[in-house]
C-alpha cells in the first residue's frame, strides 16, 4: 500500500516521473527496513541499461536532432503547404500533415505541438480560422505522432516487452491513416460551416522545386522503415545509417548544418537520451519493489476476477491506461506499464504487437486530458486561450479519437494487416 500511496502523492506533486519511481522505491526499502537492498540496487540500475535494443534509443534522437536543425522541419511544412494549400480548410489539412511528417524528426509530443503551434496556428488565425479550433486541432493531431515510424514510443515498447520492432512499425501506420481520415472529415465539415475561403494553388513549377527539395528529408524515414522491414537492416543499424545519411543531407545538400552547430546538436541528444536511460534505470529498481509486493500477481488476479473474456479484458485495459496515462506520461507510462501487463493481455491471447499500439495510443490521448494534460497546457499557453475553453472545444476530436481507438482495439486486423501483407508475421 505505502507504494501506491507514495507513488500518487508524488506524482500530484508534479515531481518528474523518473525521480517518482526512485523515490517510491526508496521509501518502500525505508519503511520495510530492507536496507541490504541498497547493495543491489545500484546494479539493478545499471543491469537494466545492458540491453543491446537500447542501443538504438540516443542513435533515433540524435537523428531527429540532425534533421530538426538540417531546416527539414520548416521544408515539410511548406511541402504540406504545396499540397494541400489549395483546399478549403488548406491550412487546417496543413496543420494535420505537419503533425504526421514531423512525427519522424521530433522526438516528444510536446515539442511537436510547441512546433505546430508557434508556426502554423497564426497563421490559421490570420486565414479566418479560429483561435479555438487551430489551438484544438493541434492539440488532437499530435496523437498520429507516436504511430508514424520511425517511432520512439513502439521502439521502447518492442525492446522492453521484447517485440519485433519492424511489426511494431508497420502496424502503427494504418491507424495513424485511420486517425488522419477521422480528423480530416472533421476538417472538412469545419471549413464548409465557416465557408472558409480557397487559398490560391501553388504553381506547378513551384510544386515541383518543393518536392525535389523535400525528397531527400523523405529518403531517411523511408530508409529506417524499408531497411528495418525488409531484414536488410537491425533497428540500430538503420539508425546509424540514418544519422549518417542525415548529417550528410543537412550539411552538404540543404547547407543548413554547420561545424559549430555539432556540439549543441550532441549536447541535446545527451540531455534527451539521458532522461530516457535515468527513466529505464529507475523503472527497474520500481518493477523490483512491485514484484517484492506481488503488485504484478494481484493486478493479473484483478482483471482474471472480472474480466471472463478478450472484450471486456480490452475495455478494462483501455480504461486503466486512459487514467494511469493522466499520471504517468507517454515513454514514462510505456516503460513501467508495458511489463506489468504485457504478460496479462497475452493470457487473454491478445497479440504484443497489438498491445503495444493500444499502449502508445492511450498513453498519448492522456497528454491532451484536463486538469494536468501537458499538450493541452502547451497549446493554452501558446494561443492564450483558458483550458476550459479549449477542453469544451475539444469535445469533438475526444469522441472521435475515443471511437477510433475502440475501432482499433477490437478490430486486431487494423494493426496486423500490413505486417501481414509483408509477411512479417
Amino acid at each position: 500500500m505505502i507504494l501506491i500511496i507514495s507513488f500518487m502523492i508524488l506524482c500530484m506533486l508534479g515531481v518528474p516521473i523518473a525521480f517518482v519511481l526512485g523515490l517510491v522505491t526508496l521509501i518502500y526499502v525505508l519503511t520495510t527496513g530492507n536496507f541490504n537492498s541498497f547493495e543491489t540496487l545500484p546494479t539493478m540500475m545499471f543491469n537494466e541499461m545492458q540491453n543491446f535494443g537500447f542501443v538504438a534509443i540516443p542513435l533515433f534522437v540524435l537523428l531527429g536532432e540532425i534533421m530538426n536543425r538540417g531546416g527539414i522541419t520548416s521544408r515539410l511544412i511548406h511541402f504540406a503547404y504545396v499540397i494541400f494549400g489549395g483546399l478549403r480548410g488548406g491550412l487546417a489539412y496543413v496543420n494535420l500533415s505537419a503533425n504526421m511528417f514531423l512525427a519522424s524528426i521530433v522526438v516528444t509530443a510536446n515539442a511537436q505541438t510547441a512546433i505546430v503551434s508557434r508556426i502554423i496556428v497564426p497563421e490559421m488565425q490570420k486565414q479566418g480560422y479560429s483561435k479555438e479550433f487551430s489551438a484544438v486541432l493541434t492539440t488532437s493531431s499530435f496523437i498520429i505522432g507516436p504511430l508514424i515510424p520511425p517511432s520512439l514510443s513502439l521502439l521502447i515498447f518492442g525492446v522492453i516487452a521484447g517485440v519485433s520492432v519492424s511489426q511494431l512499425f508497420l502496424a502503427g501506420i494504418l491507424p495513424g491513416v485511420i486517425f488522419a481520415i477521422g480528423f480530416g472529415i472533421l476538417i472538412y465539415l469545419y471549413a464548409k460551416k465557416k465557408n472558409l475561403p480557397r487559398t490560391n494553388r501553388t504553381p506547378l513549377r513551384d510544386a515541383v522545386h518543393s518536392l525535389f527539395s523535400i525528397l531527400p528529408a523523405l529518403v531517411v524515414p523511408l530508409l529506417v522503415i524499408v531497411g528495418i522491414t525488409s531484414g536488410a537492416l537491425r533497428v540500430t543499424e538503420s539508425a546509424a545509417v540514418a544519422v549518417l545519411l542525415a548529417s550528410l543531407i543537412g550539411r552538404f545538400f540543404y547547407k543548413e548544418i554547420r561545424v559549430k552547430d555539432i556540439p549543441d546538436i550532441l549536447i541535446r541528444t545527451v540531455i534527451s537520451t539521458s532522461v530516457v536511460s535515468f527513466m529505464f534505470a529507475t523503472a527497474n529498481m520500481f518493477n523490483w519493489a512491485l514484484q517484492m509486493n506481488n503488485i504484478p500477481k494481484k493486478v493479473t488476479d484483478f482483471f482474471l476476477s472480472i474480466a471472463d473474456n478478450t472484450f471486456v479484458f480490452l475495455l478494462l485495459l483501455n480504461v486503466l491506461l486512459l487514467i494511469t496515462g493522466i499520471f504517468l506520461k507517454g515513454i514514462g507510462g510505456i516503460i513501467v506499464l508495458t511489463p506489468i501487463l504485457t504478460p496479462i493481455a497475452v493470457q487473454y491471447g491478445v497479440d504484443p504487437v497489438h498491445l503495444g499500439i493500444i499502449i502508445v495510443i492511450n498513453l498519448t490521448m492522456s497528454l491532451m486530458f484536463p486538469p494536468v494534460g501537458s499538450v493541452l497546457f502547451i497549446a493554452s499557453r501558446r494561443t492564450g486561450l483558458s483550458i476550459e475553453r479549449l477542453t469544451f472545444k475539444l469535445i469533438p476530436f475526444l469522441i472521435l479519437s475515443f471511437g477510433i481507438l475502440l475501432i482499433i482495439t477490437y478490430l486486431p486486423w487494423v494493426t496486423a494487416f500490413l505486417p501481414n501483407v509483408l509477411g512479417l508475421k
